[in-house]
């Protein structure tokens, strides 16, 4: 081909692309469609793609534009303090399995990837799908953009989560063709309604049953009537009545779901969406109303390592080796360790954390998972089909944090619970390898979706060999059955100095949740959550 072909044939590319990003930002860049259509549209044989690369990636910065430029709609009332200032999650998954489950991976992967590092903008975000079958050269070119810390690319492993979505019931054509939309949750694209019903703090229910159905903020009562807990003469009791607060709550959660769903499919009608969604027109129903070949319900559990720290410490302190007793615990807990500063030091230093491969620790996480996903799955919605777990936070975690009193691990209140499946603010202090171990005896293939965050000082990925590293940690915890994993890469002198002069700083970008944001257009208290996870300094 000569170059007046080839650039003709990048004129008419063009005028694709115009006619792709044509529709709202929100339908067609949450998927991988954008990937499919750009390879059918300028990949032809590897020569021409060499030779035309320039103006592909012209042509893809600005789809990129296109993207950033569709603002997130405004937030109001007790979502924008839930939020802040997240944006519309508009992920594009790059690299992954094909259809048939091979390789995904193809030059157009590489150019996005390019993209990502050339215009670092806030979206449309962006996902590595690493497979086993994912060529190594693609995982190290990801982990180079990681290395620049702009918090993403964050990064899937699509052997777990076409698992989890076969275990949903979908096909395993359909399941590959699925991936992440929005945080980390995943789906079947263009098949499937997924809709995450609201976040449960899960922290917050041990703080009830602390207080026997009241909660201590409000001064409600709440919750059931589970006994005080001053009288529990072992952990097992301790945890009995912890359970039967978990299922009081998800029951409650459920009813007013399926009530809202109903209002949905009768009140408010996604009727564009649903010419976009597999089967809704040859059903004729709407998105909400059972049209989508899948309907899915999700409940967002948060809080894994707190709720974890928490009963580590009332089971080894209190009831195994009674350093403390439960009414000692709960009066720190209510009047925020004021004047108990060396109990809270010792619970601090003196207790298995979650994080750090500790068997005494993660056998708890363990057994918190498993209840969650048995008081959550199979319950009914309201469109033939059911209810499954997700252990994700967005930025609730922060907000759910504000409406609490301090936690027996010796968090203050006020403060952020710990986010997604992340180990607590500091308490992963063993490396990173640590922490994905501990997350890897999670079944997690059990959830639609768990977040693990991590920050890592920039030094540790100063070299060409440091890099190699993080790849291999990212296939380790893959291995182990890791459904997701994203990285901070910024040291805790310049997020303080970014708080102090920000005018110096307005183009730092940091991973909050499912989404990197401006350092200083976040609120102090997400600022403060950033700045308070693990600082890692080796793997």
């Amino acid at each position: 081909m000569n170059g007046v072909q080839t650039r003709f044939k990048c004129k008419l590319d063009v005028k694709r692309c115009k006619r792709f990003v044509f529709p709202p930002s929100s339908l067609l860049p949450r998927s991988n469609a954008l990937k499919t259509k750009a390879i059918r549209y300028f990949q032809t044989d590897r020569t021409l793609t060499r030779i035309v690369s320039p103006p592909l990636k012209e042509l893809m910065s600005c789809f990129f534009i296109k993207v950033n430029n569709q603002t997130a709609p405004p937030k109001v009332g007790i979502t924008a303090k839930e939020s802040g200032t997240y944006n519309d999650f508009t992920n594009l998954n790059i690299g992954g399995i094909k259809r048939d489950g091979s390789n995904g991976v193809s030059e157009v992967s590489y150019i996005m990837l390019e993209t990502v590092d050339d215009l670092h903008l806030l979206q449309p975000g962006s996902a590595l799908h690493i497979s086993v079958c994912t060529p190594e050269r693609f995982l190290r070119e990801g982990c180079k953009v990681i290395r620049k810390g702009y918090g993403y690319p964050s990064v899937f492993n699509p052997d777990t989560y076409v698992m989890e979505l076969m275990r949903q019931g979908k096909t395993p054509e359909d399941a590959r063709e699925g991936g992440c939309s929005g945080c980390i949750e995943v789906g079947a694209f263009g098949k499937e309604a997924y809709i995450l019903t609201g976040y449960l703090n899960v922290p917050k229910i041990l703080e009830v049953t602390l207080h026997n159905g009241t909660d201590p903020v409000s001064g409600k009562k709440v919750g059931l009537v589970t006994g005080d807990p001053c009288t529990f003469r072992s952990y097992e009791a301790l945890y009995d009545a912890f359970l039967k607060q978990i299922h009081y709550f998800v029951d409650m959660k459920v009813r007013v779901s399926n009530y809202i769903d109903r209002m949905f499919a009768k009140y408010a009608p996604a009727t564009f969406l649903s010419l976009f969604i597999d089967d809704c027109i040859a059903k004729g129903k709407d998105y909400y109303n059972c049209g989508p070949r899948y309907n899915t319900s999700y409940i967002q559990c948060t809080g894994l390592g707190t709720i974890t720290d928490s009963l580590s410490v009332l089971k080894k302190h209190v009831f195994e080796e009674r350093k403390f007793n439960m009414e000692q615990i709960i009066h720190a807990t209510d009047t925020n360790f004021e004047g108990q500063e060396a109990m809270r030091q010792f619970i601090l230093n003196r207790t298995p954390f979650f994080g750090n491969d500790d068997e005494y620790a993660d056998r708890i996480a363990i057994q918190i998972f498993n209840d969650l996903y048995d008081a959550i799955e199979g319950k009914p919605n309201t469109k033939g089909e059911c209810f499954h777990l997700n252990m994700l936070s967005t930025t609730c975690h922060v907000y759910f944090g504000k409406m609490m009193n301090a936690t027996p691990n010796g968090r203050l209140a006020g403060r952020a619970i710990s986010d997604g499946t992340s180990p607590s603010h500091g308490a992963d202090t063993h490396g990173p390898s640590a922490v994905i171990k501990s997350l890897g005896k999670l079944d997690q293939v059990k959830s639609g979706g768990t977040l693990l965050n991590q920050r890592f000082l920039p030094s540790l990925l100063k070299h060409d060999e440091d890099i190699a590293k993080l790849a291999s940690l990212i296939r380790s915890y893959f291995a182990l059955g890791g459904h997701h994993i994203q990285f901070n890469i910024v040291d805790t002198a310049t997020l303080h100095a970014a708080q102090k002069h920000p005018e110096e700083y307005r183009d730092l970008l940091v991973r909050v949740a499912g989404y990197s944001d401006y350092f200083n257009d976040m609120n102090t208290d997400l600022q403060y959550d950033v700045i308070a996870r693990t600082a890692q300094e080796t793997f």
